[in-house]
């Protein structure tokens, strides 16, 4: 059986010959059932030297190296749907180059694989994580908002750091859409999937790539991609605003009739305009937001552009480790 790795990289040129070396080392006790295994480190558009250090791994070590070099930057989930396309392993890991996420890690996932064969995705999550309380609020409420909106539940914490069987990426592959949230399909898909703790280490080298208003981005999109529940919300919000101004009228009505009050003059007028002016102003960006998706998905584009791709000539993983 052959095991892939999927290493998407995005300015990671002092990780990349660590993480390998690390990988190699972890994986010399890979159960024997695992007889060959490859790596195929995606470069995602880095703007330092990552291109050149692959390059360099892959002259060295190509019995197990592949590596795709995008144009540019398209980002993480592009950059871990070209591994898949990439991957010809039985089993299948997506981890990143920085080693927060341990190799020796991916050895337990194997195991847990091999020894339960209904089991056929491992997907790791931090017990608990190590970072700031704001950023910490915003993902459980992220969690809890989605899990109320959407028709699938999503496992709190978990992370894209998985293995997973052929017959799962092939599943993942199957779905055609340009804007991919990985969290989200992995759960759309469903198979029967083993959440495993872990304890994310320091980085190698370099600093994280997700700022808080990435992070804000991913969640959006995320909400946008698995519900429509702000279309739901924008028409409750609608219908809210109609019928109070109807109500409104009435009382307005009512109040000049039969009281002699006079009618609100300029404030509310002006108060009035620019309410409702600003809920009709969201209301449209919400289903802006959904008909972007809808427009930039039926041109068609391809989700990335390869520059250029090595390819792996993988042996068995004795010899890979070994002969190199």
């Amino acid at each position: 059986m052959k095991l892939s790795l999927i290493i998407p990289c995005y300015n990671e040129q002092d990780n990349v010959t660590p993480f390998f070396e690390e990988t190699v080392k972890a994986f010399q006790q890979m159960p024997k059932a695992i007889t060959s295994f490859e790596m195929i480190f995606v470069n995602d558009g880095s703007s330092d030297n990552t291109a050149k250090k692959l390059k360099e791994l892959y002259k060295s070590y190509s019995s197990v190296v592949t590596v795709v070099d995008f144009s540019r930057n398209f980002g993480k989930e592009a950059a871990m749907l070209a591994g898949l396309r990439h991957a010809k392993g039985d089993f299948v890991t997506i981890i990143d180059a920085d080693l927060q996420q341990r190799p020796e890690i991916v050895v337990k996932m194997v195991e847990h694989l091999l020894a339960n064969e209904d089991c056929d995705m491992v997907a790791a999550y931090q017990e608990e994580r190590i970072e700031g309380k704001l950023m910490s609020f915003m993902k459980k409420s992220f969690y809890k908002c989605i899990n109320i909106a959407s028709d699938i539940d999503f496992y709190q914490g978990a992370s894209d750091f998985r293995t997973f069987r052929k017959r799962v990426a092939e599943a993942i592959l199957s779905l055609p859409e340009y804007h991919r949230f990985s969290k989200g399909i992995f759960s759309w898909i469903g198979f029967n999937t083993y959440y495993m703790p872990y304890v994310a280490e320091e980085r190698a080298s370099g600093e994280t790539k997700f700022s808080f208003f990435k992070s804000l981005k991913y969640a959006m999109e995320g909400i946008i991609s698995f519900t429509t529940m702000p279309l739901k919300i924008a028409t409750g919000a609608g219908l809210f605003a109609f019928v109070a101004s109807i109500l409104y009228m009435f009382v307005v009505i009512i109040q000049k009739l039969f009281f002699g009050v006079d009618v609100p003059g300029y404030a509310t007028i002006v108060v009035l305009i620019l309410f409702l002016g600003g809920l009709q102003l969201l209301l449209i960006g919400i289903v802006g937001e959904y008909l972007a998706r809808t427009y930039i998905q039926g041109k068609n584009r391809p989700v990335y552009i390869e520059k250029e791709v090595l390819s792996a000539k993988s042996k068995s993983l004795n010899e890979d480790i070994g002969n190199e």
